[in-house]
This record gives structure tokens, sequence and C-alpha cells, in this order.
């Protein structure tokens, strides 16, 4: 293998997860966009029946000034329950007040046992959940009546001078509405006998907070499909003006486009609005959920978000309909991924074409491996065992050209003394010393890149992998050995806060399986012929294991999980490689005599004496 080439190889497989691992943390700041102007034509409710001409009532005019305000009367709650989710209902705004997680725990037990308390969305909110905002009359600062409940359904009013809004919420197991999904329809009515322009209306979709006191929040984001690309925007985004600004934090980003769907989410739990007729923009907001810590304690905060649709203005007696089916529950890419439902692709907002994962091909890797994955998992109900299986069925499909390239790397270090002798004879004529080394090459039938090919296969699903377990929530809680979640580090043992922002670290932990990854590394390196006589890229070399450790340490278990699994199988090939006879070269260096190979590493082991 040419040297060069194998530094390059693991310098890319290095630098691509440190990249990945400090982007998320770090991502550079973006200034405030302003909102752009819709045109009328863009309207979502195209088919609504409005005068060519006439009067219309301004938005700000008394004319929808409202009726009775919630006050500070208490909310009233309501609730619709089927076998996944439980909605709680609010009067005030008439809309959801929190989201209850039937199959899904909260947290895990002292013991690492799951909880009985189940993981609830929207607990901290903003503004409840679909509730209308700066709609006067009707908004969220205005007590609905609740006009009929049934165990499937529940429907709430509002009424002002010149407009009734009608608010229905449906659970019913209906076709095209997955277990999470509830269908919501807002309707409004001109009360008068004159045309009546509407405000634009202003949907909240949730706020969605950190998982837990150690999450600090770096996955919380706002996401929004334009019917081409989803674009999504951090939390963190709101922290700060600007990397190099001193000005204070915005206090929202405005994101004008044609919206098919969008979402609130963290981790592993997602709200998201797929509306009937596209709307026209997204406004993301920073807000602080957790009152008892500090201002500069990222944890404290989430996210909010509101999808903006414009109404087009009322004949008199006329009403229009705004749909849309909203999500609450986990990230699941296999649920996402029914297209029966989910018609606007909704499996985008699992992110696996984010940040560096465009450039190693993760939308195609990330959900190839969670397929396999959940396939084994439903013969081996285990995930621990599925990733297992799932990497011992990858390193046997890539066996063949695995071994053909360890081949390659083998002839390749057999070359080196002769190539070092080339390299000396032909000095002062560069020219030669290619054409030479090439006829080498030919001859002896070595491929000097060879040897990288299981490096440049590697790092895709490596990153895939990766990918994958930040948004899965299959492995949240999921147990393996000592792993009581394998979505998180394996920690067995915690010395308290810290303060390494550098590395990534707030705790100070032992992680088991990180360190056992380190370690087949640091062997499948020894065994693995080194390709080259420079002392410093034989330390580089050394080094490396230790540097991939490091920045690992704090990664999921179960992609350090998947490294050591790999890294087994490569330690048991190599030495099946090794003991293997020396390849017989023809070699013929043009009357070179070979350098003495002192830098070279012999890791053939010795033939034992009969």
């Amino acid at each position: 293998m040419d040297k060069k080439n194998t530094v390059i190889g693991v310098l890319l497989l290095v630098a691509a997860m440190a990249s990945f691992y400090f982007s998320a943390r770090y991502a550079p700041q973006q200034p405030v966009r302003p909102v752009a102007t819709p045109e009328s034509g863009a309207s979502p409710m195209a088919g609504n029946q409005a005068p060519a001409a006439g009067p219309a009532s301004s938005p700000s005019d008394a004319t929808l000034t409202a009726s009775p305000s919630a006050g500070t009367a208490p909310a009233e709650f309501v609730t619709l329950a089927n076998e996944f989710i439980e909605v709680k209902f609010t009067n005030h705004g008439g809309a959801i007040d929190s989201i209850a997680l039937l199959k899904k725990a909260a947290h895990l037990d002292p013991k690492g046992k799951t909880t009985t308390e189940r993981y609830t969305l929207n607990t901290s909110p903003a503004a409840p959940a679909l509730s209308l905002a700066d709609f006067p009359g009707a908004d969220r600062s205005i007590a609905y009546n609740l006009v009929s409940q049934t165990p499937t359904e529940i429907v709430y009013r509002a009424v002002t001078p010149n407009l009734e809004v009608t608010r229905r919420y449906s659970l019913a197991k209906a076709p095209g509405l997955d277990d999470y999904q509830l269908r919501h329809e807002t309707t409004f009515r001109n009360l008068t006998d004159a045309p009546l322009a509407l405000p634009r209306a202003v949907f909240n979709l949730g706020t969605a907070v950190p998982l837990s006191e150690v999450d600090t929040g770096i996955y919380l984001n706002v996401g929004y499909y334009n019917g081409e690309d989803a674009e999504f925007v951090q939390r963190d985004e709101l922290a700060s003006s600007g990397f190099f600004s001193s000005a204070p934090p915005p206090t929202h980003l405005d994101r004008p486009a044609a919206i098919r769907w969008a979402s609130v989410k963290n981790q592993f739990f997602a709200m998201i609005l797929t509306p009937d007729q596209p709307g026209n923009g997204v406004r993301i907001e920073r807000v602080k959920v957790n009152p008892m810590l500090p201002a500069d304690n990222r944890a404290a905060y989430g996210v909010t978000a509101y999808a903006q649709f414009d109404l087009k203005p009322l004949a008199a007696g006329a009403s229009t309909t705004f749909g849309a089916s909203y999500y609450a529950g986990p990230k699941e890419y296999k649920r996402f991924a029914n297209a029966d439902i989910f018609k606007h692709h909704e499996e985008k907002v699992m992110q696996f074409s984010s940040g560096i994962g465009k450039v190693f091909f993760s939308g195609v890797f990330a959900p190839l491996l969670l397929t396999i994955m959940t396939w084994v998992h439903s013969l081996v109900p285990s995930w621990g065992w599925a990733i297992v299986i799932t990497t011992l069925l990858l390193k046997i499909v890539f066996l063949p050209l695995t071994l053909a390239a360890s081949r390659s790397a083998k002839r390749m270090s057999k070359l080196q003394p002769h190539m070092q002798s080339m390299r000396e004879k032909y000095k002062d004529n560069p020219q030669k010393m290619q054409t030479e080394t090439l006829r080498l090459f030919k001859e002896n039938k070595v491929n000097p890149v060879g040897g990288c090919i299981p490096i440049l296969i590697t790092i895709p699903f490596f990153i895939g992998f990766f990918t994958m377990l930040q948004s899965a929530s299959e492995l949240r809680f999921a147990s393996f050995l000592w792993a009581h979640d394998l979505s998180a580090p394996d920690t067995i043992y915690n010395f308290g806060t810290v303060t390494l922002p550098l590395l990534g670290l707030t705790h100070l932990n032992v992680n088991i399986m990180p360190l056992l990854m380190g370690a087949t590394m640091i062997v499948q390196m020894r065994l693995t012929p080194t390709p080259t006589t420079d002392p410093a890229q034989q330390m580089m070399f050394k080094i490396m294991p230790w540097i991939f450790t490091l920045f690992c340490y704090n990664f999921a278990s179960g992609l350090a999980l998947y490294s050591t699994i790999n890294g087994l199988f490569t330690i048991g090939q190599q030495m099946v490689i090794n003991r293997m006879p020396e390849p017989d070269l023809p070699i013929n260096n043009g009357g070179a005599k070979p350098a003495a190979a002192g830098g070279m590493k012999n890791v053939t082991p010795p033939k034992k004496k009969k």
C-alpha cells in the first residue's frame, strides 16, 4: 500500500469523526433573516371563495376583537387516548397541552430499569401545541368553549362579533393516519353580511426540550420540508447574534418557505405538522424551559416554532377550513418510510444526510443499516445482538474484497525495501524513478491503492452508523450486557461535573465499551503490516487508535459496540492472513540492491519447529 494513501485514508477517518463531533456542538450562528411577504397566489386556501372587490376589514380592526379572554382563569383539560398516545387538551386556545407516549418510558431507575412514568411531549410549552398565535379573538389567550367530546373526537369553539372559529381534533383510527398521529381541522366562518379579511394563521408546533439534565440540547432543532429539500435550524443558532458579534441574541428566526411539513424535535422524539395545503414560512424561537438553571446553561433552553399560513378574505357568510395531520411520537425510520401515510418525505426528519454525512452518503447507508438491523431484531429480540449480527453480516459480505486488499497490502509491504533502493538509485531522475516504480508494480501485480479499500469502505458505514444512532429511538433504553442504554455511553462510574468543553465533556465518566474499542484498534494496528519505513509515519499509525478512542469516548455505546465487533473480526481475519505463505513476487528492481528492511515490521508469526 502506498504510504501516502494510507496516511490520507486514516486521517480522513479521524478528521471526519472530529468534524462531525464538533460541528454538532459548535455550529456557526446565523443572522436573523427577514420575513418575505408571500404572494397572494400562494395561499394554502386556494378553494376559499372571496369576492373580487369590495371592502375588507383589517386584521387589526375591532371587528375581530375577541370574545372572552382566558386571563387568569384556570385552564380546563380533557383527554383523548389510543394505545400509543394520550393527548391532553386545554380550553386555552382550544389546543394541545401535552402528549404522553404510552409505550415510551421517561427515565431509567438507578438499576437501569425503565420507570412507569411515560415520556411526555410539550411538557414545558411556550404555547399549547396547534394554538393560534396573534389571532384576535381566537388565539391562545382565549378560553374556548368545549362543544362536544366523544372517545375519539373533541371540538372547541370561539366566537367574536364577526367570526366563528371551530377547532376539531380526531384520534380515530383511519386510513392514512399513523398510530401517533391525530387529525386536526380549524374552520373559520364569517358571521357578517360583508367580506371579511383574515389575519395570517400561525400555528404553534409544540416545544421540544432536552431529554435529561445532562442533555445539552445539541439535537434540538426545527425542521421543514419545502417540497424539494429539508432544512433544519438548530436551537443554538438563537443563542447569539453571530460568532464575532457582541450584539444580543435574536429573539427569533424567520424562514420563508413553502411548508409541506414542519417539525420541532429533540434527539429521539418529534412533533410534525403536515398541512393539507403548503404554508409560507416558519418562525423559530429559543425558550427557557427550566427557570432553576442559570441563563448561561444550554440545558435550560428548549426550542419552539410556528408554521404560518395565509388565509384569503371570506365572503359574507362563507367559511374555510384549515386541515392538517399532527404527529407526536418517536423518530422511527421504519414508520416514516411508509409512503401511504407519510407522503411528503417525513423520513427526512431523521436527518441522515446532515453535516458531514452528506459527504459520506449517510442518506443511503444510515437507513440501509437501520433497515438491516431492524430486520435482524425481528429475529433476535435484542438490539445489542442485532448490532453484533448486523456488523458480522457486513464483514462477511465484504470479506472477499477485504482479503484481496489485505493480500495487496502484504505484497506492497514486501516491495518496500526495493522501492527504497530505487528511490536512492534514481533520486536525481524523478521521471525514471516513476517509470521504474510503475514497472515494479505491474510486474509484481501490486495495486498501490489496494490496501486503502477497506478504509474507504469502512468510513461510509461508520459515519452511517453514527448518523443512525443520533436519531434511532429504537435504541433508546435498549440494554446489552452492562450497558443500560445503547443510545448513550455505557457509564459504570461517574466522577462528577468537569469543565472540558473543547473535548465536549461536561461529566467525567468511566465508559467500558470505548476502551474495548480502542484496545481492538491497537491490537489490529500491531497485526497489520506497516506499509512504510518512515519512523514518523509509523508513529502516526501507533497513536491513531488512541486519538480515535478519545474522540469516541462519549459516543453512544451502540457505536462503540459496532466498532469493537468490527475490530475483533478484523483481528481474527488478519491473524489468518498473517499465517498465510509469504507472496512469491518476481521482483525485478532494475539492478538496484534492496534496502535494509530495518524499518519494516515483520508481523508474520514464525513457523513452529516440528
